[in-house]
């Protein structure tokens, strides 16, 4: 996005719809201690199945988060992904966002035990 002067507005914490997908959630963030991870071990630590890491991955690439590599070790073939700058960015934007829903959470349920209640309710007749 940008200004009406023509220079892009801050990018702050905001919730990705990309990213928000539990498992989309959890391979960007495995992606994001690492360079590059082979999809197995991607598959592994995820603890999905090789369709369901294929569509995430999938969905990742075209959003421009991942990067897929093809190749071979030996004779076997191999995939490797890794998370684009643009991932690692939407990533923590996205983690950012979370946090500062739960602080807000947390704040205002912390107010909410400190504050007086409201008018006792008037005693019943039974």
């Amino acid at each position: 996005m940008t200004t009406e002067s023509g220079t892009p507005e801050p990018v702050g914490p905001a919730l990705d719809d990309t990213i928000h997908h539990p498992t989309r959630l959890a391979v960007a963030a495995f992606l994001s201690a690492c360079d590059e991870a082979e999809f197995a071990a991607v598959r592994d630590c995820c603890q999905v199945s090789d369709s369901v890491l294929s569509k995430t991955a999938s969905a990742l690439e075209a959003a421009g988060y991942v990067d897929i590599r093809k190749g071979y070790v030996g004779k076997r073939p191999r995939t490797w992904l890794s998370l684009t700058p643009e991932g690692h960015d939407a990533l923590t934007r996205h983690l950012a966002a979370l946090q500062n829903i739960a602080t807000a959470a947390q704040n205002a349920g912390a107010r909410a035990r400190t504050e007086p209640a409201g008018p006792a309710a008037p005693p019943s007749d039974s």
